[in-house]
């Protein structure tokens, strides 16, 4: 038979792995730089603005090509 010289089981290299892999995880989120409250607010209300008006653009035009269709078909 041959001899298992410098052969790593799979359960040690698996836990050595996702221990680092954790590890790697944790110092990571302590680089993230997080915005302030402020930036968070401000970008939350642009959001809010930019998804009424598309909500208004294309409710506006889903009533006109509705309308359109409807006196061009007369399927009222």
């Amino acid at each position: 038979m041959a001899i298992k010289e410098g052969v790593k089981t799979k359960s040690n290299s698996e836990k050595n792995s996702i221990a680092k892999f954790f590890r790697e995880i944790k110092a990571e989120v302590k680089r993230i730089t997080w915005p302030s409250k402020d930036d968070t607010k401000k970008a939350l209300i642009a959001v809010g603005v930019v998804v009424l008006i598309y909500i208004v653009l294309v409710g506006g035009l889903d009533y006109i090509f509705s309308s359109l269709f409807k006196l061009i078909f007369n399927l009222k």
